[in-house]
């Protein structure tokens, strides 16, 4: 199933949905403690990657720490960017939120801070990020690298895994994996949707959510 397909199925669900399907495959993935920091929206998509450092490059290429990963991204993808450095400051701003907008981009995730958050709700563009700043990363961080490994949380990401990420947490799908992931959670849902029903139609909550509950991950 080529990824368009597959990030089609990702964004009817939710992050605890997929949460589930990974937990019941005996898979990795939940990253907590990122928060949403505008708009209401789901993201679900592609990973495209963006590694910052503290120590300026040998020799500079010249271009604005993101816009290679924005440059090489489409309405598939959402940016995952690692700052780790220590250094207090941001790794996005409401000036990369434009241009990734622009492309298409369905929104960013950001292992640091970030900055100019009204900005990203006028632009209704979804953001999640683990702190906010207003300090620039102007002769502070530098681009390390793009679209190679980063790690959010203490997940390992890469370019062309999923993810899915709303109120609840994010998720990140192996992309070697996600078929298989998408599809148990496709199952999941289905389940807590009948289950719903039933409550909602009178049934007995101690019923609906006896036995079935506990174990509807095991199937």
């Amino acid at each position: 199933m080529n990824v368009r397909e597959l990030v089609s199925r990702l964004e009817r669900l939710d992050a605890c949905a997929v949460a589930d399907a990974m937990d019941a495959l005996g898979q990795v993935g939940i990253v907590d403690g990122l928060s949403r920091r505008s708009t209401g929206n789901l993201i679900a998509g592609r990973v495209q990657t963006l590694k910052l450092g503290g120590k300026p490059p040998a020799v500079s290429s010249g271009q604005h720490l993101g816009t290679r990963t924005i440059g090489g991204a489409g309405d598939l993808d959402v940016i995952v960017v690692e700052q780790r450095t220590g250094i207090r400051c941001a790794c996005w701003g409401g000036v990369l939120a434009n241009a990734a907008q622009v492309k298409g981009i369905r929104g960013l995730i950001a292992e640091g801070p970030v900055r100019d958050v009204d900005e990203y709700e006028k632009l209704g563009f979804p953001v999640f990020s683990r702190s906010t700043t207003a300090t620039t990363a102007r002769g502070r961080i530098y681009e390390e690298s793009c679209n190679e490994t980063v790690t959010v949380g203490d997940i390992e990401v890469n370019a062309g895994d999923l993810v899915i990420a709303d109120a609840s947490g994010v998720v990140f799908l192996p992309a070697q994996s996600a078929e298989e992931i998408i599809g148990k959670a496709e199952q999941i849902a289905q389940k807590e949707k009948r289950m719903t029903l039933e409550l909602r139609d009178g049934k007995d909550a101690a019923e609906v959510m006896g036995a079935d509950y506990e174990t509807m991950l095991d199937t």
